[in-house]
């Protein structure tokens, strides 16, 4: 791989000597974010890590600036929130783009994951950058779930109501743990406002955090390069362009591409993927008829009630996040990476795709019925594909031959034969 390329700067200039040897932030952004060796053969899908980044600076200045002026107790944490928006200069539009944004956040976080479980980028020598991009995902929950609790609306209060609830199950498994946890999280024996203030604490907290892990989850990615479409490593200098402007003009456009699409929401449909309850101050007495999360949780909240035990539906939930950790031992196919090779995998995978988009759909539905048989289908197929299809298929399935290097599968083998015969000349 050639992820650890010979750094090519030179300081121009006595302050710009002088500060090379001392701290040499510039020569560190010029390898890595200008002559960074990236794949010639990167598609748009690859422009999502860029704009998961601009999804999460833009979350934590939106949220410092609402953090001013929100005041997070029972009584007057809905109010704040109607004065931001009404009294604070651009404050309607600050509190939309951080609503918004964390939809989002969201759609661009799973069409990464899926990207990354499409093209094999789990696979050695990436594990420790995809298990970092999975705490990040994590963290994004936890942080998308707190952040959901401070507008204290009616959907708000019922829906930390019902989830931290959930936790009271592992009473089951050792007797007070679960109780235990509920009440530090109440920060008493009840949902009251010092609730609201330990959540919108640590919802400040987290997003810190998240920066953190993408700190080492870029640095991992530095380490041992991008995955290509392929499923192929950079080994020659024909496989690779600078990622600046080439990888860099293409984030750029994907990043408009984007920000259009965000701003229609944010200026047309602001509370399109919201919940009309919680424009109703929280009232504990009366329980709306039908508690669901944000729309990013409904899958999972459709694996929780597809289970008929509390703790197993606990246990099923947590389980279908934690299963991404093991993902790059599970798939045991080491003769490729990419599933473009994987002819009858590729099938499982959409099926996948059908069976996530079931379960998002699902959760927002009454659990009866129909809905409930077809939640437990795609449930089970769910942890099926990760436990038996990945490891079961990965040893007996019969894959395609990937071309022998990313230049030939851009160039075609006569283009990539050509331009390796006349890099020596180059080099001088």
């Amino acid at each position: 791989m050639m992820a650890h390329h010979e750094s090519t700067y030179e300081p121009q200039g006595r302050w710009a000597k002088w500060l090379d040897e001392r701290l040499p932030v510039p020569r560190l952004v010029h390898d890595q974010l200008v002559e960074f060796p990236t794949p010639r053969n990167l598609n748009y899908l690859w422009t999502f890590g860029g704009i998961l980044t601009f999804c999460l600076v833009a979350q934590i200045i939106t949220g410092i600036v609402l953090a001013m002026h929100y005041q997070p107790s029972g009584a007057d944490a809905f109010n704040s929130v109607d004065t931001i928006r009404r009294d604070v200069n651009y404050g309607w539009l600050l509190t939309k783009l951080h609503a918004v944004g964390a939809s989002m956040f969201f759609i661009a976080v799973y069409i990464h994951i899926f990207r990354g479980l499409y093209y094999g980028s789990y696979k050695a020598p990436r594990e420790i950058l995809w298990i970092l991009g999975v705490f990040i995902f994590i963290a994004m929950m936890a942080t998308a779930f707190l952040g959901y609790a401070l507008p204290w609306g009616q959907m708000s209060f019922w829906g930390v109501t019902v989830i931290t609830n959930l936790f009271s199950s592992l009473d089951g498994v050792i007797d007070g743990l679960g109780t235990a946890i509920v009440q530090w999280l109440w920060g008493g024996y009840s949902i009251t406002g010092k609730t609201l203030n330990r959540f919108f604490s640590l919802h400040y907290l987290v997003p810190f955090i998240i920066v953190g892990l993408v700190g080492l989850h870029i640095w991992a990615l530095h380490v041992v390069g991008q995955n290509s479409p392929t499923g192929l490593d950079v080994k020659t200098k024909a496989d690779a362009v600078p990622m600046y402007p080439f990888a860099v003009a293409k984030d750029v456009f994907a990043m408009f591409v984007f920000l259009i699409v965000f701003l229609w929401f944010v200026f047309f449909v602001p509370d399109y993927m919201s919940h009309a309850d919680n424009y109703t101050p929280a009232n504990p007495l009366a329980t709306p008829p039908h508690i669901v999360p944000e729309w990013y949780f409904l899958p999972f909240y459709a694996i929780l009630r597809a289970i008929p035990s509390k703790l197993g539906g606990v246990m099923a939930m947590f389980a279908a996040i934690v299963v991404l950790l093991f993902v790059p031992w599970l798939d045991r196919c080491r003769t490729v990476r990419s599933t473009r090779y994987r002819p009858v995998y590729k099938w499982f995978f959409w099926a996948l795709v059908v069976a996530c988009l079931g379960l998002g759909y699902l959760g927002a539905k009454p659990p009866e019925g129909a809905y409930i048989v077809w939640a437990r289908i795609f449930t089970v197929y769910y942890f099926a594909h990760f436990l038996l299809v990945l490891p079961i298929l990965g040893l007996i399935e019969t894959t395609n031959q990937p071309p022998a290097s990313i230049a030939e599968s851009v160039l075609g083998k006569a283009g990539s034969d050509s331009r390796a015969d006349a890099e020596p000349a180059n080099q001088g």
